[in-house]
């Protein structure tokens, strides 16, 4: 399984634009039968306007999830900016754990992590729809390879903690 996920990751990381639409569509299935199951949960609300603002969130995100897996071009580009602000969002609170643990020892690493994400987003945010080409698809490898990394590394018998 290691040796999959760090395959995968080099993968991804060699063909980021191919590992985005990739990880598009795999969000826009994940998007579409969340969208599904609003409208099928709808129909366990007790009152006309619960089940009508179920319906109408399910309707949101089965035009959004059709949308994704009928241009998935488009949907990395949607996707990319998304994962910008969520990026940036992330990074801004590091930073605020980071003023509030400042004085313990190793709270550092907060903000590097927060000044490391307001990079990153912002090398997304300002090559942006151009971003969509490496974006979530490097990300995506990164991210495999070293899941794959930690599950080559972990030992493999049963050990007491």
């Amino acid at each position: 399984m290691g040796a999959l996920l760090f395959l995968a990751g080099v993968f991804a990381i060699a063909a980021p634009f191919f590992a985005g639409i990739a990880a598009s569509v795999f969000f826009g299935w994940l998007i579409l039968f969340a969208g599904v199951a609003h409208r099928v949960y709808a129909w366990s609300e007790r009152g006309g306007g619960a089940i009508l603002w179920q319906m109408l969130i399910g309707l949101v995100y089965v035009i959004a999830a059709l949308y994704i897996l009928v241009l998935p071009i488009a949907g990395v580009v949607t996707l990319t900016l998304v994962l910008a602000f969520y990026i940036a969002i992330e990074g801004a609170f590091e930073l605020i754990v980071f003023s509030l643990l400042r004085r313990l020892r190793g709270a550092v690493w907060f903000l590097i992590d927060g000044l490391v994400s307001l990079l990153l987003a912002g090398l997304i945010f300002f090559r942006w729809p151009s971003s969509s080409l490496w974006a979530v698809g490097t990300l995506v490898g990164i991210s495999l390879l070293f899941s794959g990394i930690a599950r080559m590394t972990f030992p493999i018998g049963r050990q007491q903690i």
